[in-house]
């Protein structure tokens, strides 16, 4: 697969070698095979590593199928992808509630990456997992359709800069913003669920800000310095406002879990566009 991209504007001159290595983030061993292919070029010239590139220079790379490993995942559904966002390195997607984000075993065929695999086919690109969303939950979720951009997007995350902003409806009236810093850690005696664990969970930090009040509940927006395990969840039903429908953390019925990953803000890796992607038409 051929790759080209213009360097942005505010790209600042520096080696090719450096330019694949430390922003782009190639593997060694893919170094090698496109500098011993010649499979790298500038400006539409065949390139040296040890050259400069800077703001607005073509660097096109070829990428062979074999260069990168991946794990095959069975087709599922295209017509279940509703895309949000897509581009040549990305896509973005609004997960419906009920289905996982990734299968756990190597034959199933009914999750949002076996429908993304199906959707993408056509053009023989695979999608790559970036983050997920619990099965309750619906929204934006993104993939990379190249093992390219996959480890840029997974130091992006590492760096926070990406993130999401999530709407909730809890039972019961939030008086204020607030932000929850409870640490998390496992339920020793339920492996599906987390709990509040001061002395042994995991540093976790959800900021919410009320949208709207109503008589028995109150509708928010979440978002997340961390990415824990049902990290909104646990830490609103630890201060007693639990999210409508969850089936875990709150005992009343409701026909789905309200929590809904709403947009996604994140700079485009390549062009360095700011992005804010969102999943309509959201909870409300």
């Amino acid at each position: 697969m051929e790759y080209t991209m213009i360097l942005p504007a505010d790209q600042s001159t520096t080696t090719l070698r450096e330019l694949l290595e430390n922003e782009w983030l190639v593997p060694r061993k893919v170094r090698h095979f496109l500098r011993t292919r010649k499979e790298v070029q500038v400006n539409d010239q065949p390139a040296m590593f040890h050259q400069t590139v800077s703001a607005g220079d073509k660097v096109t790379l070829v990428i062979e199928d074999t260069d990168y490993s991946y794990q095959p995942v069975l087709l599922g559904n295209a017509v279940q992808v509703n895309v949000c966002y897509e581009d040549a390195h990305l896509i973005v997607v609004n997960k419906p509630v009920g289905i996982k984000t990734h299968p756990n075993q190597p034959d199933e065929q009914d999750t949002l990456l076996n429908h993304v695999a199906a959707y993408l086919a056509p053009t023989r690109t695979q999608p790559y997992v970036v983050h997920r969303l619990d099965k309750e939950t619906s929204g934006v979720v993104l993939f990379a359709k190249n093992p390219f951009v996959l480890p840029i997007l997974g130091r992006m995350l590492e760096q926070k800069d990406i993130y999401r902003r999530y709407q909730a409806v809890v039972w019961g009236q939030i008086n204020q913003d607030q932000t929850i810093t409870t640490k998390i850690g496992r339920d020793r005696h339920d492996r599906r669920k987390r709990v509040i664990d001061p002395r042994h969970g995991q540093t976790a930090v959800t900021h919410v800000t009320i949208d709207q009040k109503h008589a028995k509940t109150t509708t928010i927006y979440c978002v997340l310095d961390t990415g824990r395990t049902h990290q909104i969840r646990v830490h609103l039903a630890s201060i007693g406002h639990p999210i409508v429908g969850d089936p875990l953390y709150q005992q009343q019925s409701a026909p789905r879990m309200m929590l809904h990953a709403h947009d996604i803000h994140l700079t485009h890796p390549f062009t360095k566009e700011y992005l804010i992607i969102t999943a309509e038409p959201g909870l409300w």
